[in-house]
């Protein structure tokens, strides 16, 4: 496993649209096992491969209860809403507050390519949300409320 650089605000890597996953390779396993180890090194809750500058639909969180690794994962069902700070590895030493569907039911594949499904309620909710919006070129800071 290898650390990997971290795009930050301002590189255009980061408001691209990402591919979809379509063979789960070694590589593939390998770049989402270093995306785990670069968020743990990090601080960080949630990273898209996006922000190693890779433009695949892949996501790795850990709110504390394990890594989950995500491949093309897509939100198929939100309910409810909140309001809660947010931040991200690649706008370093800002936050913001964002408006996120309380609960978020997932369709995405595992490392062997079976589909799954993932249910979250309020911290995984909202990490599921900012990391999927990353693959669509979205940060948070485009979701920021003013007050």
């Amino acid at each position: 496993m290898a650390i990997r650089k971290l795009r930050y605000e301002g590189d255009p890597i980061l408001r691209k649209k990402s591919r979809n996953v379509d063979n789960i390779s070694d590589r593939v396993k390998t770049l989402l096992n270093d995306m785990e180890e670069t968020m743990h090194k990090e601080e960080g809750v949630g990273l898209a491969a996006p922000q190693v500058g890779i433009l695949k639909k892949l996501v790795v969180i850990d709110i504390g209860e394990g890594a989950i690794k995500l491949i093309n994962p897509m939100i198929i069902h939100t309910e409810g809403e909140e309001i809660d700070v947010e931040g991200c590895l690649s706008v370093p030493d800002k936050s913001g507050k964002v408006k996120r569907p309380k609960k978020v039911k997932v369709k995405y594949q595992d490392i062997n390519g079976d589909e799954k499904l993932i249910e979250g309620e309020g911290l995984l909710a909202r990490v599921l949300c900012h990391e999927i919006d990353h693959l669509e070129g979205i940060l948070y800071i485009d979701k920021v409320i003013q007050e």
